[in-house]
C-alpha cells in the first residue's frame, strides 16, 4: 500500500488554499496512508542571507525525516509529469519496498542544496512560478488524481 507524507515549511495562511488542501487530503486517505507535517520557517530579518534561512530550516525538515523514506523535493529544476505519467511513476513506487514516499515543499526562499542533493527524485509542477503555499494545493490535487488515475476512477477526464 503505498504511503505518502507531506512536509511543508510553514502552516498555509490563506483560508481558500487550506481549505482546498484539507478537501483533497481527505479525499487521498481514501486510497492510501497520509501525512501533513509542518516545520516552522526561518522568519527573515532584514540582512540575514537567504543561506541562513535554507540550513535552519533544512535542520527542521531533516529531524521530520525518516530513514529508508523515497524523498522527492519540489523543486524547478526538477522532472515533470503529465498527470498519467505522475500516476504511473506513484504505481511504480507503491510496489516497491514499503516505505513512505515523502514529499518535500520549501517555504518562500526554497529548499536548500542540503535537501536538494539528498533528495531521491526532483518534481517540478509546472516551468511557471507559484508561490509555495499554492504549491502545496496544486501538489495534493496532482497526488489525488494521479491515485484516481490508479484505480479507474472518473475524476480524471
Amino acid at each position: 500500500m503505498l504511503k505518502i507524507r507531506f512536509i511543508v515549511v510553514e502552516r498555509t495562511k490563506s483560508p481558500f488554499l487550506r481549505e482546498g488542501e484539507a478537501f483533497y487530503l481527505e479525499r487521498i486517505r481514501r486510497y492510501c496512508s497520509i501525512d501533513w507535517i509542518e516545520v516552522r520557517p526561518k522568519r527573515s530579518k532584514k540582512g540575514l542571507p537567504h543561506m541562513d534561512i535554507l540550513q535552519k530550516e533544512e535542520l527542521a525538515i531533516t529531524r521530520r525525516l525518516v530513514p529508508g523514506d523515497y524523498l522527492v523535493a519540489l523543486d524547478r529544476s526538477g522532472r515533470q509529469y503529465d498527470s498519467q505519467g505522475l500516476s504511473d511513476w506513484l504505481k511504480r513506487l507503491s510496489t516497491g519496498p514499503n516505505r513512505w514516499v515523502c514529499f518535500i515543499i520549501g517555504g518562500p526562499v526554497g529548499l536548500s542544496k542540503g535537501i536538494i542533493d539528498r533528495a531521491d527524485r526532483l518534481l517540478s509542477l509546472s516551468r511557471l512560478t507559484f508561490t509555495h503555499e499554492m504549491c502545496r494545493l496544486f501538489l495534493v490535487e496532482q497526488v489525488y488524481r494521479a491515485l484516481t488515475i490508479m484505480e479507474g476512477h472518473k475524476y480524471h477526464k
